[in-house]
């Protein structure tokens, strides 16, 4: 796999990141509207440095991920409680924003696709040969997004650039919540520990930036 097979189709995903970054721009600009081209901006930024990092280190495990809108299929816990069709949710923070009045804001709007090479390569992996992901390497991949919005965060704060730190906490906080197959629910399905310690990191921030806000 060489670099460039990391953001292969990636117009694709650009895309889907721009509407991304539209959709949860104007919910945080509600109510009055304010600031809506900044804040598509920042999360613009925001949404691109968690998919890169994610990128990178699904290229390190030889596998390939495809960011799309969050889909949900499975409505509750039984086997047939599901759609017949994936619904897709990207219209969720709009209309949540809208009912609490921009009060509550929902940041859950991305997930993605992993793929692993026929053979990943052994010099990288051991002496052994598989073409699935284990558990373990996704979480490790969904998490390095959440991680890396944290220290966009830190270095934002440490910058005086506030709102870019407050922003990427959000981030981080939606994408540690095990909600269908949102990010969260990769990192918990593969180490609940890894969970655990990310959870607690980015309960945390949020908390600091209610109160600061």
């Amino acid at each position: 796999m060489s670099l460039d097979d990391i953001f292969k189709d990636s117009w694709k995903e650009i895309i889907t990141i721009i509407i991304a970054s539209a959709i949860l721009g104007v919910s945080f600009s509600f109510p009055g509207f304010k600031n809506i081209l900044l804040l598509i901006t920042l999360f613009f930024i925001i949404i691109c440095i968690n998919i890169i990092a994610k990128k990178i280190v699904a290229y390190y495990y030889e596998a390939s991920i495809k960011t799309r809108f969050w889909k949900l299929y499975q409505f509750w816990f039984t086997e047939k409680s599901h759609f017949r069709k994936p619904l897709p949710m990207l219209w969720i923070p709009l209309i949540i924003s809208l009912a609490f009045n921009g009060a509550i804001q929902w940041l859950g709007i991305l997930e993605f696709d992993i793929q692993a090479k026929t053979e990943r390569v052994s010099r990288r992996h051991g002496l052994y040969r598989f073409s699935q992901m284990a558990e373990y390497h996704i979480a490790i991949i969904a998490a390095t997004g959440l991680i890396v919005n944290i220290l966009a965060a830190i270095i934002a704060y440490f910058l005086n650039f506030t709102a870019f730190a407050q922003l990427n906490i959000y981030y981080a906080f939606w994408s540690i919540i095990p909600i269908s197959s949102l990010d969260g629910s990769k990192i918990l399905f593969g180490s609940k520990t890894l969970w655990t310690i990310l959870f607690i990191i980015t309960l945390i921030l949020t908390a600091g930036c209610l109160v600061i806000a």
